[in-house]
């Protein structure tokens, strides 16, 4: 049997999606899917979360649908029960991380400092989020974190630009970063799916112009 996919290899921007409207979601995961960013990550933070996450994995050919901002065992199950493909946190608690194991499903757990990382790293945990990125150190932070643990990879998300998104994508522990900017809220409420789907080809093509750079 193949593992589960993990949402760090598919691309270099995972969407960070707020779905006020079931209806939007489709057509809005299509425009990221058609651009070049099939993991979507939609935070239950609105009530047409799990509506849209049911929606997006049932219709959108070619989406990784993911539910974020999981901040307990029962979201956890929600979602996986929705048809999320995989379970992004702001962070873990001890009950938490039990929930998303239980799921069976690839999940991003939320880290900022070196003991949440090591703390995870026990559980066999090999892959995090790191947030909020640039609140908490930035591609410096992620930088200095290399070296004496090598063998985790993250996806920094919060704060993170087209701008500063290269400086992470260069860092050899970073397989993917996390963002909001290809969803503009004025192209998202007029419908204006061809401008995201610009917005997400041109995210998809972040990680060029990283070679030959340095990290930051």
């Amino acid at each position: 049997m193949s593992l589960p996919l993990s949402p760090l290899d598919l691309a270099p921007v995972v969407p960070v999606v707020i779905v006020d409207d079931v209806e939007a979601a489709v057509p809005l995961a299509r425009a990221l899917v058609a651009g070049g960013l099939p993991a979507v990550e939609v935070t239950l933070r609105t009530e047409a979360a799990l509506g849209a996450i049911e929606r997006i994995a049932a219709e959108v050919e070619g989406a990784y649908v993911g539910a974020g901002t999981v901040l307990t065992p029962d979201q956890a199950k929600a979602a996986a029960d929705a048809g999320a493909n995989f379970l992004v946190t702001p962070g873990c608690t001890d009950a938490l991380y039990s929930a998303l194991a239980d799921t069976g499903l690839p999940f991003l757990p939320g880290t900022s400092t070196v003991s949440e990382v090591l703390r995870l790293r026990e559980h066999g945990v090999r892959e995090m989020k790191f947030f909020p990125a640039e609140a908490s150190g930035g591609a410096p932070y992620l930088k200095a974190l290399a070296s004496p643990v090598p063998d985790v990879r993250f996806c920094p998300t919060g704060g993170i630009t087209p701008d500063s998104a290269p400086a992470y994508l260069a860092l050899p522990n970073v397989a993917c970063v996390g963002g909001s900017w290809m969803l503009p809220a004025s192209a998202v409420a007029a419908g204006d799916w061809a401008r995201i789907e610009a917005l997400a080809r041109t995210a998809s093509r972040l990680r060029d112009k990283t070679a030959g750079g340095t990290p930051a």
